[in-house]
């Protein structure tokens, strides 16, 4: 199977399961696992590859786990965050991925609820993962940009140098569609003037303005 026919397929599977899917443990067995194990193509059930619940002590906070911690040649390479279907993910979801991406040898971290996967490296400040993810990625949306630079996070494919060259290019790439998104979605008065004055050739009245609105 194709790599986007493994993400149509997990797509699909959101749709149909959404309804029952009602606990974090649930999001993780239906959606989450599959996703490592079919789409990036780890085997969830080899622990040199794939260790769930990972146990890092961090200074006096002893026995904090995270969700998934996934193994390329013997060092951790990603660290996964998991939520419940449905919740929204915040900063605040994100403190223990934080703190384990300080004191392991992970470059990429992943925060997720099953539908929505947020992919963070260190582009701001060496080994302190960043406050904005370089890649989205919504499995009822899937953006076929995104597509090829998620080939690389996979068993087969992974590059953690040409994935975090390609990190600081991709995150203001996607901050500047969220922002194009919402301008056109909801136009505030100065990209309705900054756009009348590029294409309208008379003065630009109020009632000029409100047409281009």
């Amino acid at each position: 199977m194709e790599f986007a026919e493994k993400l149509n397929s997990l797509s699909v599977k959101v749709r149909q399961q959404s309804a029952s899917i009602q606990t974090e443990e649930a999001t993780k067995n239906a959606l989450i696992m599959p996703f490592i194990h079919a789409v990036l193509g780890y085997d969830v059930f080899d622990p040199s590859e794939v260790i769930p619940e990972y146990v890092c002590d961090i200074g006096t906070k002893k026995g904090e786990k995270i969700d998934y911690a996934i193994l390329k040649d013997g060092d951790i390479q990603i660290l996964i965050e998991c939520k419940k279907l449905g919740e929204q993910l915040s900063l605040n979801h994100a403190s223990q991925l934080f703190r384990y991406f300080h004191v392991t040898n992970a470059r990429i971290a992943i925060l997720t609820n099953g539908r929505v996967y947020k992919f963070f490296t260190d582009l701001d400040a060496p080994n302190k993962m960043d406050e904005r993810p370089f890649l989205e990625l919504d499995l009822l949306d899937i953006d076929e940009h995104v597509v090829p630079e998620l080939l690389k996070l996979t068993k087969t494919a992974f590059d953690v140098e040409s994935i975090v060259n390609a990190a600081g290019e991709l995150k203001y790439v996607s901050q500047i569609k969220k922002l194009l998104t919402r301008l056109l979605t909801n136009p505030d008065e100065d990209f309705i003037r900054f756009v009348a004055s590029r294409v309208y050739e008379g003065v630009v009245t109020q009632k000029v303005r409100e047409l281009f609105s």
